[in-house]
């Protein structure tokens, strides 16, 4: 059952840009309106996998640390966490999904059993921020890294469970480009998927808070094999 709380999530489609860090400064906004204890704040980092991370970490606190946070952890779902590892991490203000492949992060966050305390952070109140690979982990399906035509991750190995956290009820496509090959191919798939696909460019990202959700920069909607206009609920913001 869903926390009277709400959700607060932000699903980052990434690009180096310097739009991005007012993305950070609203989740640090989100976090200080949610909390209801004064102690410094805190954010987890969980790479999508253990090699080279510490280099993507340590760029992430030196960003966050300007932002005021100053309580850092790192949850290596490929490594084996123990339970209480995990849900020690996900004691923070904030949790940060990195980009990288989407199936060898899910297949990780499941296989380490993070998948459903995780979930249950982000409906207890907590703030749920996703780069890219992150940001499709809180969708239904994953599937959408999965097609050829979608410029699609390196497979795992025999993977195919591709169910996600469901904490939204629309998919995900970052990095999306206005080109006719990549419209054609979002309309293509939008065909095959019960959800709306929301596409984003880079320097965009949709941040969901409460029932309001608002997209930043430009997004396209997919929905069965046409582009359509945002619902009456959700700002768009260009």
């Amino acid at each position: 059952m869903m926390s009277d709380k709400g959700l607060s999530l932000i699903l980052l489609s990434g690009g180096q840009t310097k739009r991005n860090l007012k993305f950070h400064q609203l989740a640090i906004e989100l976090a200080l309106k949610r909390r209801s204890h004064s102690k410094p704040l805190s954010l987890t980092y969980v790479p999508f996998c253990f090699d080279q991370h510490r280099i993507y970490y340590q760029r992430m606190k030196r960003r966050y640390e300007r932002l005021g946070v100053s309580r850092f952890r790192c949850l290596n779902v490929d490594q084996a966490p123990t339970v209480k590892e995990i849900k020690n991490a996900l004691k923070s203000d904030l949790v940060y999904l990195a980009g990288g492949n989407t199936f060898y992060f899910l297949k990780h966050l499941k296989k380490s059993g993070a998948l459903p305390y995780l979930k249950e952070f982000a409906r207890q109140g907590g703030v749920l921020v996703g780069l890219s690979a992150g940001g499709l982990i809180m969708t239904p399906t994953i599937k959408i890294a999965a097609d050829p035509h979608l410029e699609p991750d390196d497979p795992e190995p025999g993977f195919t469970q591709y169910k996600a956290l469901h904490l939204v009820s629309f998919e995900f496509s970052p990095h999306f480009t206005r080109t006719t090959k990549s419209i054609r191919a979002h309309l293509n798939y939008s065909k095959k998927s019960p959800y709306p696909v929301y596409a984003v460019q880079d320097g965009g990202a949709i941040v969901i808070h409460h029932k309001t959700t608002t997209f930043f920069g430009f997004c396209t909607i997919f929905k069965a094999g046409k582009v359509v206009p945002p619902p009456p609920t959700i700002l768009l913001q260009r």
